[in-house]
């Protein structure tokens, strides 16, 4: 059975850090793109950054360049999702997703295949 559970998430200032971890369960980690979405109420669902776990070849929305490092250890089966100066813009329910087939260009798209449960990331100005 695919798992992905998300942690790390909470309340932080503006300008402050949180380290998102993915636990990835049930797949051959390897073969798989990891992304990471947010969805602030009323709004779409928006990748944020994506990761090919065998090459770590990474993509990023532009919204988080620069301040949002996506990395994984495959020895863990674990991506992580590293947000620095953080903003109240940021503030949303924060999903890894898995997907084997998708291009890392295309990696934004919400389209994968194995969702987590979420996790949320509240950030006060």
């Amino acid at each position: 059975e695919v798992q992905l559970v998300e942690s790390g998430g909470g309340l932080v200032q503006a300008g402050g850090s949180l380290r998102l971890s993915c636990a990835a369960s049930g797949f051959r980690f390897d073969d798989y793109i990891i992304g990471w979405f947010r969805q602030a109420p009323g709004k779409e669902r928006e990748g944020v950054s994506c990761i090919r776990s065998r090459t770590a070849s990474t993509y990023y929305a532009d919204s988080v360049k620069g301040r949002f490092t996506i990395s994984r250890d495959n020895a863990k089966n674990t991506v992580y999702l590293e947000m620095n100066s953080l903003k109240p813009e940021d503030t949303a329910v924060y999903y890894c997703a898995a997907d084997r087939w998708v291009a890392l260009v295309r990696g934004l798209i919400p389209n994968y295949d194995y969702w987590g449960q979420g996790t949320q990331v509240s950030v006060s100005s």
